[in-house]
Parts: structure tokens; C-alpha cells; sequence
């Protein structure tokens, strides 16, 4: 059912936070600007035991602080979900910045009763390598939603919110049973999203609610980043979480073992027997990379600060994609959590 005329339900904003005096203070800043009826909203910033400035930094805005000193992301989240009032919770991460029409434009999507969650669109804040690979990327870092969508389940890869701009019904929360919090790394946010669409509720990806985001600034943190993202993929497989999030970690799994299974194996043909072998093994180590360059090129004209990064970016793919099988493989391995 739509919700017509006035509609302003009480929203609950909740952030999770550690070591963030760097970024927190610009995204409390946006909030501050936010549009929306300031007696219809709380902010709560979770912190996960900051060791630097962080809560001394949130202290200067009319935010509520929860210290949380147990482990994990959706741990935090749950605490905020616990100590909120919001029909609304709409969740964003420290290192982001809002617009101030931001929940103004979630409200408005939630007058369809029929919609559980929202997902919007993470766009860069900073212009540099890094931060335009990670609105164009072929596979994007984070969620870029191009058109508007409801959708009754998670089925498409990709397709689905992103922890940094998301919002939830909070009896859909609360009917899913919140945050699984043994899900750390990466993953955390997409298990009660599916959840939410299990009991009928319908998910919609709004690419006019956005946040900027700040991406990684170094190429390393960026492997890493998706290294943590494989070893939360692998936790959905170990603690036996079943849907499509397990499904397609088994799929990159076993597609990217058998990539290199076969790459190696027509090498060794090639040096023992016939050079023969290096076309096919050239084929398919080289091509995905020629493919995706003039891809960049095609595709993206205009939007890379230089050529060279048509070249670039197909090798920030491919590490990306060892980063995330090294991280899902290591924590099928690791003995513990």
C-alpha cells in the first residue's frame, strides 16, 4: 500500500565507527545539513573502542555515542538497531558523506509498504586513479545503481545494497532477526537483505539516493579490501548460510581455480612439448585483459583522467579478482574465525 500525503516517520541513522577521526568529522558535518525534521531523527554513531580521536570528535554534534568493544561490523549495527526509535533505519559508514536531501529521498521510497530495504548508489568523493577506477570498474568496488528497481529477491550479482547506503523497515529487521553477527570481512550487510526478501518484502536500488564515498587511496588497501571480502565469503560458507551470496562465492571459487588450472597447465604443455600450447595459454590469460581494455576505452570515454588507465585498470581487475579467491580461500582454510 502507498502511503500518501504527509509521510515523515521517525528515522534512526546509525553509523559504525573505528578509528575514524580522520573521516567522522565530515560526514557528521553533512548529516547536520540533512532536510528532514530534526525532531523526526537520531543519529547514533557506534563506536568499536576507538583508540584516536574518534568520540571526541562526535561529542561536538548532537549525536548519540555507543561504545561497542565486542568484534564485528554487524555486531555494531545491531547495537544501533537495539537503541533506536526509528521506523527508518538507514545505515552509512564513517568514511562517507551524505547529501542533504538523502533521507528525504529514503522516506520517500519507503511510502511503498510493500518495500523491506533500500539500496542506493556510492559514488567517488575524491578525483584520482583509484577513485575513478572505483565508479567505472567493470565489477564496481561498491554498489552503482544505473536505473531504479524493485526487486522481490536477490538475484543478480550485484545487484543488492551496500552497507554504506542502505535503509531498512524496522519490522523487517526485527521479524529477520537483525545482523548475523558471525559474518565479519565482507558479506555482512547482504545475508539480512535476502532474508528480508524470504519473508516478502520487496528490496529497491534507488541510484538518486547516493552517498560519496572515499575509496581507497592506495592500491594495496584496495587488495586488501577485497582479500577481507573473500574471507567474509568464506565465513557465509562455513557457518552454512545458505542463498545466493554462498552460491556465488562457490561459482568464483571454482571458475577462478579452474582459470589458473588450466593457464598453468598449458604453460608446462608449451615448455615440455609444443609451442603449440602458448596460443591457447595466451588466449586465455591475455585476451580477458585486451577485452576489458577496449572496454575501458569504448565504454568509458571521457570519465578516465588519462589513457594509460585503459590499460591500468583491466590489471587492477585481475588482481582484484586473485585478492578476493586468495581471501575466500584462506578463510576456508583458517582453523578459526
Amino acid at each position: 500500500m502507498m502511503v500518501k500525503g504527509d509521510y515523515k516517520p521517525f528515522v534512526s541513522i546509525i553509523i559504525p565507527a573505528f578509528n575514524s577521526e580522520a573521516t567522522i568529522k565530515d560526514l557528521l558535518e553533512s548529516l547536520m545539513l540533512l532536510d528532514y525534521d530534526k525532531d523526526r531523527l537520531e543519529i547514533i554513531l557506534v563506536d568499536g573502542g576507538s583508540t584516536d580521536g574518534t568520540r571526541e570528535i562526535a561529542k561536538n554534534y548532537p549525536v548519540r555515542i555507543i561504545v561497542e568493544n565486542r568484534r564485528g561490523i554487524n555486531v555494531a549495527r545491531n547495537s544501533g538497531v537495539k537503541s533506536s526509535k526509528g521506523e527508518i533505519l538507514v545505515f552509512t559508514d564513517s568514511d562517507c558523506i551524505v547529501p542533504k536531501d538523502w533521507i528525504r529521498k529514503i522516506v520517500d521510497d519507503f511510502r511503498d509498504g510493500s518495500i523491506g530495504c533500500l539500496g542506493g548508489s556510492a559514488l567517488r568523493y575524491e578525483d584520482n586513479f583509484l577513485s575513478r577506477y572505483a565508479d567505472i570498474s567493470v565489477v564496481p568496488v561498491l554498489r552503482r545503481f544505473r536505473k531504479r528497481e524493485v526487486l522481490d529477491n536477490v538475484k543478480l550479482l550485484l545487484r543488492y545494497p551496500a552497507g554504506c547506503n542502505m535503509a531498512f523497515r524496522r519490522e523487517a529487521v526485527e521479524k529477520a532477526g537483525l545482523f548475523n553477527e558471525k559474518i565479519h570481512y565482507g558479506f555482512d550487510e547482504d545475508d539480512l537483505a535476502e532474508r528480508v526478501c524470504r519473508l516478502g518484502y520487496k528490496m529497491l536500488l534507488d541510484p538518486e539516493v547516493i552517498v560519496w564515498h572515499k575509496h581507497r587511496r592506495s592500491l594495496r588497501n584496495l587488495l586488501k579490501q577485497f582479500f577481507n571480502y573473500g574471507r567474509g565469503g568464506a565465513l557465509l560458507i562455513r557457518t552454512g548460510i545458505k542463498g545466493k551470496f554462498s552460491q556465488w562465492i562457490l561459482i568464483s571459487l571454482l571458475s577462478f581455480s579452474a582459470w589458473i588450472a588450466i593457464s598453468i597447465s598449458l604453460a608446462s604443455l608449451s615448455i615440455m612439448f609444443n609451442k603449440i600450447f602458448l596460443i591457447p595459454f595466451l588466449s586465455i590469460t591475455f585476451f580477458p585483459l585486451l577485452f576489458l581494455a577496449v572496454l575501458y576505452t569504448i565504454g568509458f570515454p571521457g570519465k578516465m583522467g588519462h589513457r594509460i588507465e585503459a590499460i591500468a585498470y583491466p590489471l587492477v581487475d585481475l588482481l582484484r579478482l586473485l585478492s578476493f579467491n586468495l581471501g575466500i580461500i584462506y578463510g576456508l582454510l583458517r582453523p578459526k574465525i
